[in-house]
């Protein structure tokens, strides 16, 4: 029987290398040093280990790693996963893998934007060219060069969550003999599976909702068997690995990985529909809302939602988005989400964005919604409402002032 996918991360990654009964999860294995019977022995896992997971040296991984990359596995339905410190070292190496300099890569407009910074910055100072199309792919055939290598795929994109055709992107790209690499962070595994959808990679921050309780810092990368052989020679060569500790942490938060969605789900499904019915709200970006712009390819290819929205203002004073989110009580101002906590921040699309025009409604304001109550979190942002409410009364008496 083939059980589900939350049902075999609640039993996936556990060792039975010692006698006698089993931890439940598997133990910590803190190493760098690792002994051999022999010298004939060590030689012959060296020569072994490039195309076999063997536990040779701590900065190849260990028992408590490879645990995670089997969870991180099941969890995309690939071939094999490589962890490192952090989700933009994810992402770095798996440009870094796969492209060489007076190659080409292809970002969506909606990348995370270290990922954009990276592309304007050290890529082009080593000859690795960029350029960015429109998050909903529909401009791809027109960016794509002789020399690309990768397309890059953020699906739903960072910040306002824009959707593209996966399959059909992968396609084109296959066909003109790209790569196709995804961001997953925002699906997690469970919500959504782009190597199912044809990508030939898929990266996630496990830092995000696979910890889940914004303790650690990690990036995963899972492949096709096709395209497995780079990554992990690449990784090998620049030394990535993540501390036992760190793996036990993320894998600990996996095991609740599909409860914790659920209800991270439900709450920001609720605050999503009080926002739609604010009069101060301009628009809210959330896919899973049917009048979203890319609720139907959602629809299509998710699984489920997680606790990120995104909402702007009516408001026409500069400072109100700002206002607002200082408002909060109840809601942290701080980087990141994914974890137990609600949080609010500011983004800026003009900055963000290089191919979409955003200057009409430039600050958009971004919520990660919790597992608190959803009552409370809607008492604070309603006295943060409150406390934005006279801004445009007091900008238009400011008007008239100077009008008299």
């Amino acid at each position: 029987m083939k059980h589900s996918i939350p049902t075999r991360l609640a039993h996936a990654g556990r060792t039975s290398a010692t006698p006698g009964g089993q931890p439940v999860n598997p133990p910590v294995v803190r190493a760098s040093t690792v002994l051999f019977d022999s010298v004939a022995q060590q030689r012959e896992m060296r020569a072994r280990r490039d195309s076999e997971r063997l536990f040779t040296y701590g900065a190849r991984g260990n028992p408590t790693n490879f645990a995670l990359e089997d969870m991180v596995t099941t969890l995309e339905g690939g071939y094999r996963t490589r962890l490192f410190p952090s989700g933009l070292a994810a992402a770095a190496m798996t440009i870094l893998a796969y492209v060489r300099p007076g190659q080409h890569v292809l970002l969506p407009d909606c990348v995370y934007e270290p990922v954009r910074n990276l592309a304007n910055g050290f890529l082009r100072q080593h000859g690795i060219t960029t350029d960015f199309y429109r998050a909903d792919g529909t401009d791809l055939d027109a960016k794509l060069r002789p020399e690309t290598r990768l397309v890059y795929v953020e699906a739903p994109g960072s910040l306002v969550y824009e959707m593209c055709d996966l399959p059909a992107l992968a396609a084109r790209a296959h066909a003109h003999g790209a790569l196709v690499a995804a961001d997953n962070t925002w699906g997690s595994g469970l919500l959504y599976r782009p190597l199912e959808l044809g990508a030939d990679i898929s990266l996630m921050a496990a830092t995000k909702y696979l910890g889940g309780h914004s303790d650690v810092m990690m990036g995963t990368v899972c492949t096709t068997e096709a395209a497995w052989a780079e990554l992990n020679t690449m990784s090998d060569a620049f030394g990535m690995t993540v501390s036992p500790d760190d793996a036990y942490l993320v894998q600990r938060g996996i095991r609740s990985l599909g409860a914790r969605l659920a209800q991270h789900q439900a709450g920001a499904l609720a605050v999503a529909d009080w926002l739609l019915k604010r009069p101060e709200v301009a628009q809210v970006f959330c896919p899973a809302l049917p009048d979203d712009a890319n609720h139907a390819l959602w629809k299509r290819d998710c699984h489920g939602t997680n606790g990120l929205l995104s909402f702007t203002l009516r408001s026409r004073a500069a400072v109100a988005p700002e206002r607002f989110v200082d408002s909060l009580r109840l809601f942290g101002i701080g980087a990141s989400w994914g974890g137990f906590e609600s949080l609010a921040v500011l983004a800026d699309m003009r900055r963000a964005r290089s191919v979409s025009d955003w200057s009409q409604h430039a600050i958009v304001i971004r919520l990660h919604i919790g597992l608190e109550s959803v009552e409370d979190l809607l008492a604070d942002l309603d006295q943060a409402f409150a406390a934005i409410g006279q801004l445009d009364a007091n900008e238009q008496e400011s008007v008239h002032a100077d009008h008299r």
